[in-house]
């Protein structure tokens, strides 16, 4: 099972059989087996048709919109998991201080701890005193999570920390591209505007996988609701932010996979081109199918079952049934 992405402007996809078929402008044609898909993600002008819509919801496959230039608009989704018990100990939990800090607690944990393990693999060989610098201090935050008592100081230990990690970002990249510091709203480099994109698609696949399970995707407990923000997924994303979606950067930019030709800017925004957004979309793919030994289980499992098994893990937790929920860290 793999996700299709939709990235060829003015397509059309519809439904034969069991399969998808995806019609370009230039008349081409391409069948998708519908067995083949998990989920479907959608950049841009393509149309699709009420029996495809509705085949895919049948199967229980999400589509997620995207704009042209990779920003998200919206998820299409099938009917929630019939999981009233688990939802009902998510909203108990959020109301329970004790409960919301330690959830936050482990999302800040683990993110900083994959990004000093980032750190520390790149300085294998870069040896980089700076580098060194900037693991020693995230390493020294992770104490002082652990004893927060409030979510706005861990909020300000996850920032401090993520200042580090970004402070040294551009060292880990063999490229000419600049990297000065991580913006957001809008990316002004082509570092950025892939660190956006793979953030918004790492957001999807961590909803999906809430989906899954049953959560309520929009109560979280370190991001705290507002309306229309996926609260649960964005908690859930934290862990994977630097293991997945900054690892997919590094592998794009230092194999010169995209070049700065690759980019465009508008009004002061970077963004990928649409062929190059094709290719960013196949290596984030190809990086959720990575398989790796995971560190509680033992068995070889892949980066996209590994964000569902996180999210079985916390509702066990929220149900009483393990003593804790440990964040997802690599070594």
């Amino acid at each position: 099972m793999t996700t299709l992405y939709l990235n060829e402007q003015q397509s059309v996809v519809k439904k034969r059989d069991g399969y998808l078929i995806v019609q370009y402008k230039d008349k081409r044609t391409v069948e998708v087996p519908l067995i083949k898909v998990s989920q479907v993600i959608v950049s841009g002008d393509v149309t699709f048709t009420t029996p495809a819509l509705h085949t895919l919801l049948e199967l229980g496959v999400e589509v997620c919109f995207l704009s042209m230039y990779g920003q998200f608009r919206g998820r299409l989704s099938p009917p929630v998991a019939k999981n009233a018990m688990l939802r009902r100990a998510q909203y108990r939990a959020h109301m329970e201080p004790a409960c919301a800090l330690s959830v936050a607690q482990a999302c800040v944990r683990g993110k900083l701890e994959n990004m000093r393990t980032m750190l520390m693999r790149a300085n294998r060989t870069l040896n980089d005193a700076e580098i060194e610098a900037a693991a020693t201090a995230i390493h020294a935050i992770l104490p002082m999570v652990s004893g927060a008592t409030k979510i706005g100081s861990l909020l300000g230990f996850e920032g401090n920390g993520s200042a580090d990690y970004f402070g040294v970002f551009a060292k880990l990249l063999r490229s000419p591209m600049g990297f000065t510091r991580r913006r957001r709203r809008p990316p002004t480099d082509p570092i950025n505007a892939m660190l956006s994109l793979g953030y918004t698609l790492l957001q999807h696949q961590a909803a999906a996988a809430l989906q899954v399970v049953g959560f309520d995707p929009y109560i979280g407990y370190l991001h705290q609701p507002r309306y229309g923000r996926p609260a649960l997924a964005l908690d859930l994303m934290e862990e994977f932010r630097p293991i997945i979606a900054d690892s997919v950067v590094l592998n794009i930019v230092n194999h010169h996979i995209l070049v700065e030709k690759d980019f465009v800017e508008e009004l002061g925004a970077v963004q990928l081109r649409p062929d190059a957004r094709k290719i960013f979309y196949g290596k984030f793919e190809e990086r959720l199918q990575e398989e790796l030994q995971h560190p509680y289980f033992g068995y070889r499992t892949s980066y996209r079952r590994c964000i569902e098994l996180q999210a079985r893990l916390l509702g066990k937790w929220l149900q009483g049934e393990i003593p804790a929920y440990l964040p997802f860290s690599v070594r």
